[in-house]
């Protein structure tokens, strides 16, 4: 009995660890400029997202007919940053990508892919700042 209370202890405090690493992610909706959080705004984020525009939260990545899923979200010691593995799809193509997300201030995040894009071959490219937009959540 003593082995099962110890074990739901620890399995309790992983929890705890978890959850308070989940609460230091993205918090909010995180456009690729502050032009595209005005321009949701004024008009909505699905404007944005049908122009073709990225849309990062905490969930991950969406656009149309793309998007990255978060499966895995580990925050670093010694930065205010995250590695993530995600599973990114689009018509026809399914793939995973290894990302990193820094935080530049309250208000900025630099994501960097492992994915190489094709800048000629019309792939989606997951790196770039994005800019959270207050006021603004997701469709």
């Amino acid at each position: 009995m003593r082995h099962w209370r110890g074990s739901t202890a620890v399995f309790l405090l992983w929890l705890g660890i978890s959850d308070a690493s989940a609460e230091d992610f993205i918090k909010g909706v995180y456009l690729q400029s502050e032009e595209l959080c005005a321009q949701a705004k004024k008009d909505s984020v699905q404007t944005v997202v049908d122009a073709g525009g990225l849309i990062l939260s905490a969930q991950g990545i969406e656009s149309v007919e793309y998007n990255c899923e978060f499966l895995n979200v580990t925050r670093a010691t010694r930065a205010p940053a995250w590695a993530v593995t995600a599973l990114c799809q689009e018509p026809g193509h399914l793939f995973p990508d290894t990302l990193s997300i820094l935080e530049l201030s309250p208000t900025q995040l630099d994501l960097v892919s492992v994915r190489t894009v094709d800048a000629e071959g019309g792939q989606t490219n997951n790196a770039g700042t994005y800019y959270l937009c207050d006021g603004v959540t997701m469709p």
